[in-house]
């Protein structure tokens, strides 16, 4: 696995541009979006207890995101077919992208080095990034805990 690059984004700084494949068979770019909210997060994998948490929390308010005119993104170094899996099994209406070599979520400093009961991994570090329609990064989570999660990201849209 490669070392991560430190990227130190804060709120105020244009959002890195991305293009990824999205499970529907779309390939997805950041500037898709604009003039919109997007509600972009990394999760570390599909059909896992907290990522299954997470992402049915953002499909309960989905409508609620559009109605402030805002789309939810999932990015994941999982395979399309993955993707394709989990958002039937939880009938996800939003984009699951794919980012398996994890360039995207280095870009955005959500990859990085984890503990897990002393064993050091490189992996996704649960993070969100509220990007105004003006391509600036709002609000941005880190270390995100699934529950409640998305209805703290809807509360910090205008």
């Amino acid at each position: 696995m490669s070392t991560p690059v430190k990227h130190f984004l804060k709120e105020g700084d244009v959002a890195p541009s991305f293009s990824l494949n999205s499970h529907r068979g779309e390939k997805v770019h950041l500037s898709d979006f604009r003039g919109k909210y997007v509600v972009l997060y990394f999760y570390p994998k599909d059909d896992t207890p907290g990522c299954t948490i997470e992402a049915n929390e953002f499909q309960k308010l989905s409508s609620e995101f559009g109605n402030k005119n805002a789309v939810v993104l999932g990015v994941s170094p999982d395979s399309l077919e993955s993707h394709c899996s989990f958002a039937d099994k939880y009938s996800l209406s939003f984009h699951l992208l794919s980012d398996e070599g994890h360039k995207i979520a280095e870009k955005y400093g959500a990859w990085g080095e984890k503990n897990m009961y002393g064993k050091i991994t490189y992996g996704i570090i649960r993070s969100t990034f509220l990007i105004g329609p003006d391509g600036k990064i709002i609000k941005i989570w880190r270390k995100v805990k699934p529950e409640g999660h998305a209805q703290k990201v809807l509360e910090n849209i205008p």
